[in-house]
């Protein structure tokens, strides 16, 4: 079965209390099922902090009942875009869709899922640009997200126990 096989569900905020444990699930499965992973530990409160923003929304890949991986962010506050910062000129387009979480179950990596997901969840955004970060550990990663059309612009540590991460931003709709 390929990516193109799956079906990709559309969700809002209001769906949250539905599909949060089904996300808080692909996540630990992809992150390698270890309960005690510090990142495991913590992602429910991400998954509760982004769901309360009021336009969040979520894609989850499915194959038949099972879920195999996910997409999910919202809009930024207008003209708070924290990016900007890592500009010397920043875009004159301002409308920003924070990019915050993908993930893919471990036996369905390599198939396109991360690249359909991510396009299910910015095609036909009204924002002008998509703004992400990524591990600056993991080098494969950003390369996957510039091939989508996301550039590096600099980067930034969100929280004071986070890695270092790579801001990366695109313009919408991806090429």
């Amino acid at each position: 079965m390929s990516a193109a096989d799956l079906d990709v569900r559309h969700y809002a905020r209001e769906d949250l209390p539905r599909i949060r444990q089904t996300v808080i699930d692909v996540h630990a499965e992809a992150r390698g099922g270890d309960p005690d992973d510090e990142v495991t530990r913590k992602f429910p409160w991400f998954v509760d902090h982004w769901g309360g923003h009021p336009d969040y929304s979520c894609v989850i890949a499915y194959d038949g009942d099972e879920a195999v991986g996910f997409a999910y962010g919202a809009p930024s506050t207008p003209r708070r875009e924290w990016w900007r910062d890592c500009l010397d000129r920043a875009p004159v387009k301002s409308r920003t869709y924070s990019y915050s979480e993908l993930a893919v179950s471990t036996k369905w990596r390599k198939k396109g899922v991360a690249e359909l997901l991510t396009h299910a969840l910015l095609d036909g955004r009204d924002e002008d640009l998509a703004v992400l970060l990524v591990d600056v550990g993991h080098p494969r990663v950003r390369a996957l997200y510039e091939s989508w059309g996301f550039r590096r612009i600099g980067e930034r540590r969100p929280f004071r126990d986070s890695p270092l991460y790579a801001v990366m931003l695109a313009e919408l709709p991806l090429g």
